[in-house]
């Protein structure tokens, strides 16, 4: 196999591969324009596809129409803030398992207790570090990709015990005579 090209990254570990996180979608949530277009410029080198919306009520409508696989919430919003936008997301079966990444430029310990209780999974702190944004994006894009494959392998050995056991007759009695004669 021929070696990387020069300006091409090699991944430190094979977790850290791009096919990982091929074909998640991010949705970005900030009423700052400027922010919302550098949190964009910063996960452009990821192979997910992204989404922006501009308050609160929008990112509600976006996750209706996208069901994105992580969301980057802004906290100080018009119409809906980022806390409302986190209990609405968590409190739905729906949408609960969506990693939310609280982006905040709020430091009080309130605030941050606020945030826990709305649900959400992880915080960056205004100014957004681009290494740091990048790091938690992929871990929480990998423990996303990694429950829907758990949910599909137990689905599948469901299936295959439902299969195993098949539909109880009634009529069949304890099943101690169910065998054929050899």
């Amino acid at each position: 196999m021929a070696p990387p090209a020069a300006d091409t990254p090699v991944p430190e570990n094979a977790s850290d591969a791009p096919e990982d996180l091929a074909g998640s979608t991010i949705l970005v949530v900030d009423d700052n324009q400027q922010n919302l277009e550098l949190l964009q410029a910063y996960l452009e080198e990821l192979p997910c596809r992204l989404l922006s919306a501009h308050d609160g009520v929008e990112a509600i409508e976006a996750v209706e129409q996208e069901m994105p696989d992580l969301i980057l919430l802004d906290v100080m919003m018009p119409r809906m803030s980022g806390f409302e936008v986190c209990k609405k997301l968590k409190t739905s079966p729906k949408t609960r398992s969506i990693p939310i990444i609280m982006v905040t430029a709020l430091n009080e310990l309130g605030d941050i207790e606020r945030g826990v209780e709305s649900g959400t999974d992880d915080f960056l702190s205004k100014p957004v570090k681009k290494l740091e944004l990048l790091t938690r994006v992929r871990s929480l894009l990998r423990v996303r990709h990694l429950r829907r494959e758990l949910d599909r392998t137990v689905a599948y050995i469901q299936e295959i015990e439902n299969e195993d056991v098949g539909p109880a007759s009634p009529a069949s009695g304890s099943g101690a005579n169910d065998s054929t004669p050899d």
